[in-house]
C-alpha cells in the first residue's frame, strides 16, 4: 500500500528510529511513547488489521522479534507489556497491523 507510513516506515523511506529489522518484520521507537520504552514492531508486508492477517508464520516472526527486543533492552528482566489494538474503537490509530512493547516502568491495569 503506497499511502500507509508504516509501510514506508518499513521500506526504509520514512526516517523511525529502527530498532530491529530481520526476515518479514520491522521494529522502530514510537514517536509518542507511553512509556520509557515503547517499541511498534510491524509485519513488513502491508496487513491491515488482526484479523487480516492470514498466515500464521506472521505471528511466528514477530514474536520471535519481541523476544529479540525485550531481551536486548532488558525487558525480560522486570516485565513489559505487548499490546495490539485492531480497529477504530480499540484505538488503532494506523491501520497496519502493529505490535507495542512497553516497558522500563511499572504498567498499571486496566490499562485504560
Amino acid at each position: 500500500m503506497n499511502d500507509c507510513i508504516f509501510c514506508g516506515i518499513a521500506r526504509g523511506v520514512i526516517e523511525s528510529g529502527k530498532v530491529y529489522s530481520g526476515g518479514d518484520v520491522f521494529a522502530f521507537n514510537d514517536i509518542n511513547p507511553q512509556a520509557p520504552v515503547h517499541i511498534v514492531v510491524i509485519p513488513s508486508q502491508h496487513i491491515a488489521k488482526l484479523e487480516d492477517a492470514k498466515d500464521p508464520a506472521v505471528f511466528s516472526q514477530i514474536f520471535k522479534a519481541i523476544d529479540i527486543i525485550v531481551k536486548e533492552k532488558g525487558l525480560d528482566k522486570n516485565g513489559y507489556r505487548v499490546v495490539v489494538n485492531s480497529g477504530r474503537d480499540a484505538g488503532q490509530a494506523v491501520p497496519h497491523l502493529h505490535f507495542h512493547i512497553l516497558g522500563g516502568r511499572t504498567l498499571n491495569w486496566p490499562p485504560g
